[in-house]
């Protein structure tokens, strides 16, 4: 990227007030992820995530970045065994440290998994129209929440509770009778976050949640995410591959290739201190605003990838 590219995008950054000043954090760590691995047991093997270690803080945004099929999606979905054959977790140890005590999400059964998800942890999925049920109403869809997680509420309450969120994540409680393809695809992913919020989860993981929205769109989301997590407190671990969305809402950033992670840093020192050359390629990669207009490249000619090794740099190079 020019230095022109870097100022332009550094004043944009700064002008949002996300997070390139880096808020502070509590150093409490609520999840911890040590050695965890996933393969596909198909023939040959794949391996798709190789020894993942990783920690989020209490209050903390977590963003993980990389590009298409490194293995984001199946970490998260291994954090929340969601995982279905032929993906198999071979090694690691997940466990969410709770006001109330450790919890070892690897030794849970099915049934303290189901009491676990959204109550514990909850996910706003990729692709909110595939995540909602299209024959019912969102209001309905809300309420299965509260009524397999808190059967001891009535419907009055239930409702309440429903529009309330509905009130928060800006859709409105006017809309409770809706059905998904009523609403707009922001007001589908604003639901999702309402549905993950409902029963005030300590940790939510979000899959690439303005994947397919228009940039203002986009904008809202993640101001309205970003509001939302320091009224209700909250630690997120954002997933996406576009990367200089990160640098824009996240404390600290891992960079993910080919199954690893290669680089965990602050937000701030990824972007002006990128350790790897597979996470400068990615800062290089988003167009520059300000700077001379490059030529057109095509397909990968020119990126040498073939040079980078399975982490994402030489040798000689360290994850921060």
């Amino acid at each position: 990227m020019t230095e022109g590219g870097r100022a332009g995008q550094r004043g944009r950054l700064q002008s949002t007030g996300f997070r390139t000043k880096g808020n502070p954090m509590n150093d409490d760590v609520l999840l911890s992820i040590s050695d965890l691995s996933v393969e596909y047991d198909v023939d040959p093997p794949v391996q798709a995530v190789q020894h993942v270690s990783l920690e989020l803080h209490r209050g903390e945004v977590l963003g993980l970045a990389g590009e298409s099929g490194c293995g984001k999606t199946t970490l998260a979905y291994a954090v929340q065994r969601l995982l279905k054959p032929p993906a198999v977790i071979t090694s690691g140890i997940t466990i969410l440290h709770d006001t109330d005590g450790d919890v070892l999400i690897n030794d849970l059964n099915a049934d303290q998994m189901r009491a676990f998800r959204w109550d514990k942890a909850s996910m706003v999925f990729q692709g909110a129209m595939n995540a909602l049920n299209p024959v019912s109403n969102i209001g309905k869809q809300l309420a299965d929440v509260f009524t397999t997680h808190r059967p001891g509420m009535n419907k009055a309450d239930i409702r309440k509770e429903c529009c309330e969120l509905l009130d928060i994540v800006g859709v409105g409680a006017d809309r409770i009778r809706s059905f998904p393809h009523e609403l707009s695809g922001g007001m589908r992913q604003r639901v999702m976050i309402a549905m993950a919020l409902a029963l005030k989860p300590t940790l939510m993981i979000m899959d690439e949640p303005t994947t397919a929205l228009d940039v203002l769109v986009q904008r809202e989301i993640l101001t309205q995410i970003t509001e939302l997590r320091h009224k209700f407190g909250f630690s997120v671990i954002f997933i996406t591959h576009d990367l200089p969305l990160l640098l824009e809402i996240s404390d600290r950033i891992a960079i993910m290739r080919h199954g690893r992670i290669i680089e965990t840093d602050t937000a701030r020192n990824i972007y002006f201190h990128p350790q790897q050359d597979y996470t400068k390629r990615l800062l290089s990669s988003f167009p520059s605003l300000t700077g001379d207009r490059s030529e057109f490249s095509y397909g990968t000619a020119g990126l040498d990838n073939d040079n980078l090794d399975s982490k994402g740099g030489s040798a000689n190079e360290r994850t921060a």
